[in-house]
């Protein structure tokens, strides 16, 4: 053996390893709250709760227990690419509407509307109408759906882009 094959050996499988292990927790699982609050602050994203706590089963707490990682990572794809402060209004916490693709599922978080993320999504995405509730949506190319709530964005992240 040459002294760079060992070396290149133990690249190769350490590599291989992470693969693996980036394979078994994939994107789509869920996340504790300790987890999503340290991954959302270190992206400079902030969250408030009209009850100031974090309880899922606490209708004016915002809670990211059971959030979904792609959401968190499009949640920081979207400060990235829009350059907008981000507040997160609501989580998996229950209050929301139900279904598959539901706040309480991971799939969901509510934004503060502020004047720099209405302009990016409005001018950014796709309108694609109105929801039966009356919500204009815009669709971004990664499939994310931003409904307008009127004080805040509802968006449902289908995958990790914004």
């Amino acid at each position: 053996m040459t002294i760079l094959t060992r070396p290149l050996t133990l690249l190769v499988a350490l590599l291989l390893a992470l693969v693996g292990a980036l394979a078994v927790a994939g994107p789509a699982s869920a996340v504790t709250q300790a987890s999503a609050e340290s991954q959302l602050r270190a992206a400079g994203i902030t969250w408030s709760s009209s009850g100031g706590c974090t309880t899922r089963s606490n209708s004016t707490c915002t809670s990211f227990d059971g959030l979904r990682q792609t959401s968190i990572d499009g949640a920081v794809t979207l400060k990235r690419a829009s350059g907008c402060a981000l507040n997160i209004t609501g989580g998996t916490e229950v209050g929301h509407a139900s279904g598959t693709y539901s706040h309480y599922n991971g799939y969901k978080l509510d934004f503060s509307r502020t004047s720099c993320l209405t302009s990016w999504v409005t001018g950014t995405y796709t309108y694609i109408g109105t929801r039966s509730d009356g919500a204009r949506q815009y669709q971004a190319a990664s499939g994310n759906v931003y409904a307008d709530e009127g004080n805040h964005w509802d968006v449902t992240f289908y995958s990790c882009g914004c």
